[in-house]
């Protein structure tokens, strides 16, 4: 099938062998070879569709995203094309992560904006937890150390995302598609070789370059998800920071954010929704990502990833190793010298001992046989330890050096 990227088309379905939409007559090819088949997803900007790039024999799939502003003023048009052109060239630098979609074109066609993506094989978040169930405290934690690295190679680049929530996060479906140029010298991310989660509709996303993060803009996003100063239009880094966070509360309860959150209490009460019980720290590491206020959030993703991976490595660490070892050499412990009296005493319980044990052995023949030790005689013992004595005590008379 072929689908009409006309937004007012009463009867978009069309053969797939066709070039021009047999209802509007408008044209099915994007820059004659991008072509249309389903719609995928509807937001404020306009619509995604799945498509097939018919200039290339095996007609791979991709993702043709549609950017039509509501208001048709000229001057609206104009600024809207421009902001599209320089966000686009962000998307294609950002485009080069592997868990960013690759953008393969960006243009305007018939007075509407388009970009095209790469497509994602897999299910996003909602539909896994719809098949799969609440996540644990295992599965949040690898999500936030797949995630929190993208935030972070978007943020060095100056680009705020805006619109973080599970519908915009995809687990790619195992080999699912071939490396991208460059690749092969990039770190793999997980068994697969790749970015597991995939951070997709970067339509939204917003650059802080110049003065662009003093300025009230437009809000945006998933008002469940969104930051509160980012509904005042005032979106920073640490609004992504907030959206994950919610993203996290959500995929553990199974419950909208809204439904998470006290309003008459201002605080959230998500703990008392968990499918699974998870630990002190992820919870209070949680809390501070989703602080209301600014400056009480973590500011970076640096912040996270240290509180977020500082129990793992107390917890990998012996409790011998967490102490810091000295440098110093120690000091042997005080030798305290005994009395001739305290000798005597002691020499006599081991010859007594010794005497005791040297009693030769019964000769069983059902006991297993050992080397016999035949026993010194009295006077012998005798001797031996006066000779002991006297060594020790002529040690501990050696005058000090």
């Amino acid at each position: 099938m072929s689908y009409c990227l006309n937004p007012h088309c009463p009867k978009p379905e069309n053969p797939n062998d066709v070039k021009f939409c047999r209802t509007c007559g408008s044209k099915l090819l994007l820059k004659e070879r991008y072509r249309a088949i389903k719609p995928i997803g509807q937001g404020g900007f306009g619509k995604t569709f799945l498509a097939v790039d018919e200039d290339k024999p095996s007609r791979p799939r991709c993702v043709i995203k549609q950017f039509y502003p509501q208001a048709q003023g000229t001057n609206t048009l104009a600024k809207a094309v421009e902001l599209f052109n320089q966000e686009a060239v962000q998307l294609d630098e950002l485009g080069k992560h592997p868990q960013i979609p690759e953008l393969l074109a960006y243009f305007t066609q018939e007075d509407r904006q388009y970009l095209v993506q790469e497509f994602i094989d897999g299910q996003n978040l909602p539909q896994e937890l719809a098949h799969k169930g609440a996540f644990n405290e295992i599965q949040i934690r690898q999500l936030l150390n797949d995630l929190l690295s993208v935030l972070q190679f978007c943020h060095a680049k100056h680009v705020i995302h805006r619109d973080i929530k599970p519908e915009n996060i995809i687990r790619r479906s195992p080999l699912s598609s071939p490396l991208k140029k460059g690749e092969e010298n990039i770190a793999p991310l997980n068994k697969g070789g790749r970015g597991d989660l995939v951070l997709v509709d970067f339509g939204a996303a917003k650059s802080t370059t110049g003065t662009a993060l003093n300025k009230t803009g437009t809000s945006i996003g998933s008002p469940e998800y969104v930051a509160p100063e980012q509904m005042r239009g005032r979106a920073i880094f640490a609004s992504d920071i907030y959206s994950l966070g919610a993203t996290c509360i959500n995929l553990l309860t199974g419950r909208s954010p809204f439904d998470s959150y006290d309003t008459n209490n201002d605080t959230w009460v998500w703990q008392q929704y968990l499918q699974t019980p998870v630990s002190n720290e992820l919870s209070r590491i949680l809390n501070k990502m989703l602080e209301s206020i600014p400056i009480r959030r973590y500011q970076t993703v640096d912040e996270v990833f240290k509180d977020l991976n500082q129990q793992s490595q107390v917890v990998a660490t012996p409790a011998s190793l967490a102490k810091p070892l000295s440098t110093q050499p120690t000091s042997p412990p005080a030798v305290v010298p005994k009395t001739p009296s305290q000798m005597d005493l002691e020499l006599e319980e081991m010859k007594t001992l010794f005497i005791g044990k040297a009693k030769p052995q019964n000769n069983n023949q059902n006991q297993p046989k050992t080397q016999s030790i035949q026993p010194s005689s009295k006077s012998q013992i005798d001797e031996e330890l006066e000779e002991l004595k006297a060594k020790y005590l002529g040690k501990n008379n050696t005058p000090n050096q």
